[in-house]
C-alpha cells in the first residue's frame, strides 16, 4: 500500500467578502482535490489543542501521528535537526526571525523575504557581535533560510539555561502591523532574549546588507526577533510505531525537521522556495519519484500560508489552484496508474484567517480517498462541505492512524 499526504499549509480559511462570500478553497478551482473528496470522504481534525499556540510546528505533529501535547517542546528545535545542528541535553534553541520592524512596529516578519546570502551575512554579524559566554552557558547564531534563523544556548550543567516552560515568546507572523512592545519575550529568560534583540537593532542599522537593500528599494532588516524556544524532543520513530518507511518534500526546515525526527527521508527540490513563487510542478514530480522505495510519501507547500500572512486572497487562491495542477492531480494520476493499493490525504496543518492575517486554532478540513475509503458522496472539498461531514477527529493526531489502516 503507497500512501500520499499533501499539505498545502494554512489553507483552511474563513468566507471572504473579496470572493463573494467564499473561502479561498471553495473559490479556488480545484478539480483534483474535488476528485478526491468525491472518490472518498471528507472531514475535520483539530491539529491543534490548546494550550498549544496554533502553528506549523504543533500541527505539523499532529498530522504525522504525534500527540503534540507529549512530544512538542518548542518550534526551534525541531528546524535544528534539518539544519544539522545537534543539541545536547542541557542546550536551548530559539527562533531567530530577521524582521522588519521600523519605528517598533512590525511591518515584515520576512524583512522583506531576505535572500539567504542577505541572511546569514546579518547572522554572521550577530554571531561575531554577541556569541560567546553568558551566564549559565554560551550563545551560537547559525544561518538558515531566509528570514529563518536560530539561535542556541548551550547549557553549562543541568538546570543552568535562564529558560523554562514559563518562557513565554510570540511569533512575528501573529503580530502584523502592530507595535512589537506588547509582544515581547516575558517570564524566566526574557531579558536575555530582549537583551539581544535590542542589541541587534545597532548592529543592523548601518550593516552592508541593509545598505545594499535600501540602496535596491528592498526593506532592510531592522533587527532580530527571538521565539519558538525549547529543548531537543524525544519521539518514537515513525518506522516503529506505525510500521511504514517515509519521505519528506517541504522547502521549510521546520517541516522537514519534523519528518527527520521522526526518521522520514528529506527530499530537497533546488528550485522549490518555500514561497508563492515556488516549483510546483518539480514538488509534485518529485514526490511521484518518492513512491518508488516509500510506504508514505508526504509533500508539504507552504504558499498558501504566506499568502495568507500577506493578506493577499489572490495570492492565495492562485497557489491553491497550482497546488492542484501540479501536485495533487499528478500524484494522484500516479497513484491510479501503478495499480496497487494506496490511499492519499489532502488536508492543511492549521486554519491561517486572511481577515488577522495569523495562525488560528479550529477544524481544518481533510479529504482522503483510495482503498478501501468508503465514498460520501461529498461533492468537494472546502471548509463547508467538512463541516457537514460526521467524520471528525478531535484529536488530530488520531487521523495518521484511521488514514494508515488497512
Amino acid at each position: 500500500m503507497k500512501y500520499v499526504i499533501v499539505i498545502p499549509d494554512g489553507c483552511a480559511d474563513e468566507a471572504q467578502d473579496s470572493l463573494g462570500g467564499k473561502t479561498p478553497l471553495q473559490a479556488a478551482k480545484l478539480p483534483n482535490m474535488d476528485r478526491i473528496a468525491q472518490a472518498g470522504v471528507v472531514g475535520r481534525s483539530n491539529n491543534v489543542p490548546k494550550p498549544l499556540t496554533p502553528a506549523s510546528d504543533v500541527a505539523t505533529l499532529s498530522l504525522f501521528g504525534y500527540n503534540p501535547l507529549v512530544v512538542y517542546t518548542g518550534r526551534a528545535p525541531l528546524e535544528t535537526v534539518a539544519m544539522g545542528i545537534t543539541l545536547g541535553p542541557n542546550d536551548w534553541a530559539i527562533r531567530c526571525n530577521l524582521v522588519h520592524a521600523p519605528g517598533d512596529v512590525m511591518v515584515d516578519f520576512t524583512a522583506g523575504h531576505i535572500t539567504n546570502d542577505h541572511g546569514a551575512r546579518l547572522i554572521q554579524s550577530l554571531h561575531a557581535e554577541l556569541s560567546g559566554p553568558v551566564p549559565g552557558g554560551r550563545l551560537e547564531f547559525y544561518p538558515g533560510v531566509s528570514y529563518r534563523n536560530i539561535l542556541v544556548f548551550r547549557g553549562d550543567a543541568p538546570g543552568s539555561a535562564p529558560f523554562s516552560g514559563d518562557t513565554k515568546t510570540q511569533p512575528p507572523h501573529d503580530v502584523p502591523n502592530q507595535p512589537t512592545a506588547a509582544h515581547l519575550p516575558q517570564g524566566p529568560g526574557s531579558d536575555l532574549l530582549r537583551s539581544l534583540m535590542e542589541r541587534s537593532k545597532a548592529i543592523f542599522a548601518n550593516h552592508p546588507v541593509n545598505a545594499e537593500r535600501i540602496a535596491a528599494g528592498k526593506k532592510p532588516a531592522t533587527q532580530c526577533w527571538l521565539w519558538g524556544q525549547g529543548k531537543s524532543p524525544t519521539v518514537t520513530r515513525f518506522a516503529e510505531q506505525y510500521g511504514k518507511q517515509g519521505a519528506i518534500i517541504s522547502a521549510v526546515d521546520l517541516v522537514r525537521g519534523v519528518g527527520m525526527l521522526i526518521g522520514w527521508k528529506r527530499i530537497d527540490v533546488p528550485t522549490a522556495t518555500g514561497y508563492l513563487d515556488t516549483d510546483y510542478p518539480a514538488k509534485g514530480r518529485a514526490g511521484i519519484a518518492a513512491l518508488d522505495g516509500h510506504d508514505v510519501v508526504c509533500v508539504h507547500i507552504e504558499a498558501p500560508d504566506e499568502a495568507s500572512h500577506e493578506g493577499r486572497t489572490d495570492a492565495k487562491v492562485e497557489a491553491l489552484e497550482q497546488i492542484d495542477q501540479h501536485i495533487v492531480g499528478p500524484l494522484y494520476d500516479a497513484l491510479l496508474q501503478r495499480g496497487e493499493p494506496f490511499r492519499i490525504l489532502v488536508s492543511p496543518d492549521h486554519r491561517t484567517l486572511m481577515r488577522t492575517r495569523a495562525h488560528s486554532y479550529g477544524l481544518v478540513p481533510f479529504a482522503v480517498a483510495g482503498t478501501g475509503v468508503t465514498c460520501k458522496g461529498q461533492a468537494s472539498y472546502d471548509e463547508v462541505v467538512a463541516e457537514a461531514s460526521d467524520l471528525v477527529f478531535e484529536e488530530g493526531y488520531r487521523l495518521m492512524e484511521w488514514f494508515l489502516s488497512e
